[in-house]
């Protein structure tokens, strides 16, 4: 990996938001999860959360043109699934919602842990969904269009949740724990080695400072001699 890999790494997650994040509600098109999560990328998401019932998620890679790569998607069947556990952890949840007490997307203080849910290209925001949010907002337009595509939707909101956090100086300094943080490094940084790591239950070697695998010999002969410690040991990864 060149030190401009490294950097460029780096320089990512050190922007990366925790507690930013995107749940879609039972959307099903590829072209549209995939534009999310490119959008996810872009402001920094490093996780979405997509309910899609018996569907099954593959990303469309023209589309997300490889940003599946660096968030995280996981999968729900139904949607209090995914929206109770951030309700637990402080999110607010925000649905971009066509509610008569809707309001203007940029009102919401997105510096706040939040949650953006967004609804069913063709349905909509599901009942569960209007019951379970703190807040529906709007995209305010004034053509002869009534609404957005639900990937362009969330490119605007976004783009807000992104000029606020800016404003507020939370792009500026690191706000991942450590051990996500090298975790992270090393998934983007060594996929070959981590997908082999991850196939056989292999905890996933250490990085000197430059980004590399530390002593990366003494590693692959205790690979072969069967005792390089498994990902069990250490807790897991």
């Amino acid at each position: 990996m060149t030190p401009q890999r490294i950097a460029r790494l780096r320089q990512v997650l050190d922007r990366r938001q925790p507690d930013l994040t995107v749940v879609t509600d039972f959307v099903h098109k590829q072209r549209n999860l995939s534009a999310i999560v490119r959008n996810c990328d872009a402001v920094g998401i490093m996780s979405l959360h997509a309910v899609l019932g018996d569907e099954e998620y593959q990303a469309f890679r023209g589309t997300a043109m490889g940003s599946h790569h660096w968030v995280e998607v996981r999968r729900y069947g139904e949607l209090a699934a995914a929206l109770q556990p951030l309700r637990a952890d402080g999110y607010q949840l925000v649905a971009a919602h066509l509610a008569d007490n809707a309001v203007d997307f940029r009102d919401i203080d997105y510096t706040r842990p939040t949650a953006l849910l967004l609804g069913n290209e063709r349905r909509g925001l599901s009942t569960q969904g209007e019951t379970m949010v703190d807040a529906c907002v709007t995209v305010p337009m004034v053509g002869m269009v009534g609404s957005l595509n639900v990937s362009v939707a969330s490119g605007i909101i976004l783009a807000e949740a992104q000029r606020q956090r800016q404003e507020a100086g939370l792009y500026e300094c690191t706000r991942i724990d450590q051990q996500t943080y090298q975790r992270l490094l090393f998934e983007w940084g060594h996929p070959a080695v981590r997908d082999y790591c991850e196939q056989r239950g292999l905890r996933y070697p250490p990085l000197n400072e430059e980004g590399e695998i530390d002593n990366p010999s003494a590693w692959y002969a205790s690979v072969r001699a069967g005792t390089a410690p498994l990902r069990e040991e250490s807790g897991g990864e």
